[in-house]
């Protein structure tokens, strides 16, 4: 690609708000957090409620893009049925 193509393409995303983040969920739809383990998650519509197994994470931890401070901050925390922190995940000693 041209530099006058990289440059176009930069502009065209700086002007239509476009993102180079990779968004957790799509539009209209907002993640929830896998009960009892470190790592399953879901997205949902907005305004439904979580599938069974799935709990809503707390309001304004919610993580918006891959790797931003609440998606790092949830990847070793594990919810009870209730949304509840039980712990982080357990350490395995490697024995």
């Amino acid at each position: 690609m041209t530099r006058l193509g990289v440059l176009l393409l930069l502009t065209a995303l700086l002007v239509t708000g476009c993102s180079l983040k990779e968004r957790v969920c799509g539009s209209g739809e907002h993640p929830v957090k896998a009960v009892g383990n470190t790592t399953g998650r879901t997205c949902v519509r907005d305004g439904a409620d979580p599938p069974a197994g799935y709990v809503p994470y707390p309001a304004g931890k919610v993580p918006k893009y891959l790797d931003d401070e609440w998606d790092r901050y949830w990847s070793d925390k594990v919810l009870d049925e209730r949304g509840n922190l039980i712990s982080p995940a357990p350490v395995t000693s490697g024995t």
